[in-house]
């Protein structure tokens, strides 16, 4: 199989073109309804962009500006765990840029407003909501109008990635995750605690293991197996996944066209038991990227900047990551992917 960073050179003449097409990136935010759950979709428009805020996050958006025609693709990205739609901003302007229209659905009690659902519970509904994201589009006459929807992408980070697995047809059990803390909870502890503890070669690290054991013992007695795909959507990226709970020969051959995204420091997700694992076991997924220096956090752009706790710890950049040089190219080479995967070459 050729190299993907040669498929990549192919198609940048027309991600090039597109991106001179696009003079602003548009943002509509969908309120939640009866049926569906907030919803933030960016896009090409023309109308000259403000300065938005969000949280602590400065934003250039023409907000509300008419969608102008771009390439009739839809990515949807599933944000992590517990994350919003602005830490993804960086990555869906350079798709926008590409022409394609993004949407981020904000996963139910597992984001940033509300955090009390992450881990199975959230697993469990996340697929479904990236399903129902995609009805909404078609929902929105302006947007589905405009769009072929039987053609989508998606990409996912961390628990949006352990999202992207399912959809590209993975299947997953709490029970596994429980297995794999028995069996590697010092090496792979973050993976196992979430933001409940961290470990720091103190007398108390016993305690904490001990304590994290008996809480994932009651969590994930669960031995179901839980998959859930779409077949609208036909390319996905997954980024630092969440995998650790997916039986591996269910991802052997993806139903989809998979590409996995690696950082060698990460320090939430051990990438020999999720990434590296996926990789291993998938006889067609490509490496989209191996970053060698940055943490859990450099997928996220831009970076929350009010991190603190164990949080900062494993999200913010580690010493001698260069984010301007590595986060940019790393944003091409994923609306490259797409553009390829989903794009029919110009005539």
């Amino acid at each position: 199989m050729r190299s993907i960073l040669c498929l990549i050179l192919a198609v940048f003449v027309q991600l090039n073109g597109a991106t001179r097409a696009v003079a602003s990136i548009g943002m509509s935010e969908l309120p939640a309804s009866a049926e569906f759950g907030p919803l933030t979709i960016f896009y090409p428009a023309s109308v000259e962009p403000r300065v938005e805020r969000r949280g602590p996050f400065k934003l250039s958006v023409a907000t509300s500006a008419p969608l102008i025609p771009g390439n009739r693709r839809l990515i949807v990205i599933s944000h992590g765990s517990p994350a919003s739609p602005w830490v993804h901003f960086d990555r869906a302007s350079t798709l926008v840029a590409a022409g394609f229209v993004v949407a981020v659905p904000e996963h139910f009690a597992d984001n940033y407003k509300d955090d009390s659902e992450p881990g199975p519970p959230s697993w469990r509904r996340r697929p479904i909501e990236v399903s129902r994201a995609i009805d909404r589009i078609r929902a929105e006459g302006r947007f589905g109008s405009q769009l072929d929807l039987e053609h989508v992408g998606m990409y996912g980070m961390s628990a949006g990635g352990h999202t992207a697995l399912t959809l590209a047809g993975g299947r997953w059990s709490p029970s596994r995750l429980r297995t794999h803390c028995q069996e590697h909870i010092l090496e792979d502890f973050q993976a196992c605690a979430g933001l409940f503890a961290s470990l720091s070669g103190g007398l108390l690290d016993r305690v904490k293991v001990l304590v994290v054991r008996s809480v994932n013992d009651r969590k994930l007695d669960d031995p179901t197996w839980y998959e859930h795909t779409d077949p609208r959507i036909t390319t996905i990226v997954s980024g630092v996944p969440f995998a650790a709970d997916f039986d591996p020969e269910s991802l052997r051959t993806p139903k989809v066209s998979l590409a996995i995204v690696s950082v060698r420091g990460d320090q939430w997700l051990s990438p020999k038991f999720h990434s590296d694992a996926i990789l291993q076991a998938c006889r067609s997924c490509g490496q989209l990227a191996d970053l060698q220096t940055g943490g859990h956090g450099a997928l996220l752009s831009p970076l929350p900047p009010d991190l603190s706790g164990t949080a900062a710890a494993l999200v913010a950049d580690p010493p001698g990551f260069d984010r301007e040089a590595v986060v940019p190219g790393l944003n091409k080479l994923i609306a490259a992917f797409f553009v390829r995967q989903l794009v029919p070459p110009s005539k």
